[in-house]
């Protein structure tokens, strides 16, 4: 059965949400290689009883599972992936990378932490239903649902890739703001920070791709892309560890109070270890890592309603890279500011 049947089947999707909520899975959560899933899979932890809810080859994935059985707050284990899920709002805390052994291992081998939390603000609608759990080999898929609200976690146990996205979908069609923290390691280094990615600063305003004829004009097109700011993720330790935040119609929500160590014009208005954003009814943020989040792309398409996974770019568009130690100066700062009122 396919997973939009497995959905269907459940029965849990009032009618006004069944449109915005019923999406493929598009850009961020897509593009790790089968290279470095091998292996994968993920199990759901109640944390409080320690009990295993749904893993693969459990009869009960794709079903509509009682939330009493995930507690409060249930982990998703992988061989490569983890993070925890709050039932009441499918906020996602704790999320890492395991450090497990694969060809495309972006950590160096070490547990690496990445966001602490990212938090979505409903605005008074609750999750009440079941949780609709599915795991297919690395993929994963959790849905939970309330009068009004939806939310849906998508998720791949990969070492590197489009690993992640978060999707709400609300009755009334507005927006759903959502706060990324990352996390803080006791291990020295080890900590991510959001930066300016120098390599794309200084490349602004150029084509890039084999599509291009030109650097000054382009012409622009699928694989000829203009450079812009590029915000990425890194620490101190690993060389190949890289992410960023990957949006499909959410508008991230600009920090003015934040600039590079070095201030730089314009600034991305972005600080170094928070980032808010609004995200359509139907919109998605995803967590893109390794290669993909630092190659050249156009944005995604903008779709809240049976998307389509986009075109595979065989290697078409440039990839910057990033440098290693990031400099000082490229790096974003205060950690965390206020955020403007909605």
């Amino acid at each position: 059965m396919s997973r939009r049947a497995h959905i269907v089947r459940a029965g849990l999707i009032a009618p006004l949400l069944v449109a915005s909520v019923l999406v493929g899975t598009t850009g961020s959560a897509q593009g790790a290689s089968s290279n470095g899933c091998t292996d994968g899979g993920f199990r759901l932890v109640n944390q409080t009883t320690g009990a295993t809810v749904a893993t693969v080859g459990n009869d009960q994935v794709g079903t509509a599972i009682p939330a009493a059985q995930f507690g409060d707050r249930f982990a998703v284990r992988g061989r490569y992936a983890q993070f925890d899920v709050r039932s009441a709002d499918f906020a996602v805390l704790d999320q890492a990378f395991t450090g497990a052994a694969n060809p495309l291992d972006i950590t160096g081998g070490r547990f690496t932490p990445v966001f602490a939390s990212k938090v979505p603000d409903h605005r008074g609608l609750v999750l009440s239903s079941a949780i609709v759990v599915e795991i297919n080999g690395e993929d994963l898929v959790l849905q939970r649902t309330g009068t009004g609200l939806s939310m849906k976690i998508q998720a791949k146990d990969c070492a590197q890739g489009g690993i992640f996205q978060m999707e709400p979908a609300r009755s009334d069609g507005s927006a759903t703001r959502i706060t990324h923290l990352l996390a803080q390691s006791t291990t020295p280094g080890l900590t991510p920070f959001y930066f300016d990615n120098p390599n794309f600063r200084a490349r602004i305003g150029q084509f890039l791709g084999s599509g291009c004829t030109s650097v000054a004009t382009g012409p622009p097109g699928q694989f000829c892309v203009k450079v812009t700011p590029r915000v990425n993720i890194a620490n101190d330790v690993s060389a190949r560890f890289i992410a960023r935040d990957s949006a499909q119609v959410a508008t991230r929500v600009p920090q003015s109070e934040c600039n590079t160590t070095d201030p730089l014009v314009p600034s991305v208005r972005h600080c170094g270890g928070m980032s808010v954003w609004d995200v359509a009814s139907g919109g998605r943020m995803g967590f893109v890592t390794g290669e993909d989040s630092t190659e050249v792309a156009n944005p995604p398409t903008t779709c809240v309603s049976d998307c389509q996974a986009q075109n595979r770019v065989r290697g078409r568009l440039d990839n910057l890279g990033h440098p290693f130690p990031v400099p000082a100066g490229s790096r974003l700062t205060p950690r965390t500011a206020a955020v403007p009122a909605p």
